[in-house]
């Protein structure tokens, strides 16, 4: 966002603004029926609500780069993803309600089957239920214990295979590769520090592993772990101060409750499934003037390339769509943080579908929710960071610039 246009937008205007983010919205054409995702749903309401918005495609990044959940998130929200450096690392302790500090160094972990020569086998060690990764963290936490000297070492437990680790001990640097290969079949990749201020926290990294692989030696699946999104705190504006709002966000995982709070959203609680999270937002709607509300079920489908299963966690949305607008919100944004069709099992670069409704859209009557009414919208295509101060201006909450 340009510094000039944060001074245009107009503070406790009690003009609200809901943004609905459908996480990997984005679909492609099946092979055998030559409709994407969305356009095989049923989805009434959506359709019903497209037909009197303004439509258009946002592109999370740049053209034909495929974004990561931060960054998209990050762009979402009128953040230069090319202008901030961080890793997945310092979302995951943030959604998981770890208070981070500065020279704070964090990765996201997966629990993952390894063999003695160091071949990933199973980069998600089975998908162990919840309480098996209580288990084995905890272990890991007895095991490790003065293993680090002169550093604090904190895991925090997530969803099945996932959790997060971190470590505190002094200015560590974040710059670090991941020593995940990525596929399965592969040997696992060393940590190397990428700049003389990361030296110290490779070393660091590369003790822990070590130590971790002797401690889960005798596990059956869960034999070691893999390191993504080595990362600090960066220093942002936050969304509140960029916008003259009091936002909130809603997110059942915890890395999307990580990056909203990043930008000092505050962070309704931890629900459960699409039901607890509207809850939430009717519950709070008098509380704050921006919310955020992000569903994961159809990114979910996408990476199984399970094409029904997305176009029901579409269709599954759009049952409880009409909660949302009876809050009569003076813009409602519905979007996607990045596409990833099912046939390509992958998040990619594709712009996502896009719609603003409000009282000031531009809409067309016979259109409906899909990649290709919103390739014809009035919003055409735009950066994803354009993406709030166009729903603010849509809400009127903007003043004019000049004279």
């Amino acid at each position: 966002m340009h510094s000039k246009t944060r001074d245009l937008f107009i503070p406790d205007s009690g003009r609200k603004v809901i943004q609905l983010v459908l996480d990997g919205l984005g679909g492609l054409p099946d092979p055998e029926t030559g409709r994407t995702e969305l356009e095989t749903a049923n989805i009434p309401n959506l359709d019903r609500l497209a037909s009197r918005s303004s439509l258009g495609r946002s592109l999370p990044i740049a053209p034909g780069v495929t974004p990561g959940s931060g960054p998209a998130h990050l762009a979402l929200w009128g953040y230069e993803p090319y202008e901030i450096e961080f890793g997945r690392g310092v979302l995951e302790a943030l959604g998981s309600d770890f208070d981070m500090q500065p020279g704070d160094l964090a990765a996201r972990a997966n629990f993952a089957t390894i063999d003695a020569d160091n071949i990933v086998h199973d980069r998600r060690a089975g998908r162990p239920p919840d309480e098996e990764n209580v288990r084995l963290c905890q272990k890991l936490r007895e095991g490790l214990e003065g293993k680090l000297p002169g550093v604090e070492l904190f895991l925090l437990n997530g969803k099945e295979h996932r959790f997060t680790v971190l470590f505190r001990g002094g200015e560590l640097g974040a710059c670090l590769n991941d020593n995940d290969p990525q596929r399965e079949g592969l040997e696992l990749l060393p940590v190397v520090a990428g700049d003389t201020a990361s030296e110290r926290s490779a070393e660091l990294v590369a003790t822990f592993l070590s130590a971790a692989r002797e401690i889960l030696a005798d596990e059956e699946v869960a034999t070691g772990m893999l390191l993504r999104g080595f990362s600090g705190l960066p220093d942002l504006i936050s969304f509140n101060d960029l916008y003259r709002a009091s936002s909130a966000a809603i997110a059942a995982y915890p890395m999307y409750r990580g990056v909203a709070r990043l930008v000092g959203m505050k962070v309704l609680g931890s629900p459960h499934g699409i039901e607890e999270e509207v809850q939430a937002l009717e519950e709070n709607y008098g509380e704050h003037d921006f919310f955020f509300l992000h569903y994961k079920p159809t990114d979910s489908a996408g990476h199984s390339g399970l094409f029904d299963e997305k176009v029901s966690a579409l269709e599954a949305f759009d049952a409880i769509l009409p909660r949302i607008e009876a809050l009569e919100p003076a813009a409602l944004i519905l979007t996607g943080d990045h596409s990833t069709p099912c046939i390509h099992l992958e998040h990619s670069w594709h712009p996502v579908p896009t719609l603003i409704s409000s009282k000031l859209a531009l809409n067309k009557a016979d259109a409906v929710f899909s990649e290709r009414d919103c390739l014809g919208g009035d919003l055409g295509n735009f950066k994803a960071s354009e993406m709030v101060t166009l729903a603010m201006a849509h809400a009127s909450r903007m003043k004019k610039f000049g004279a």
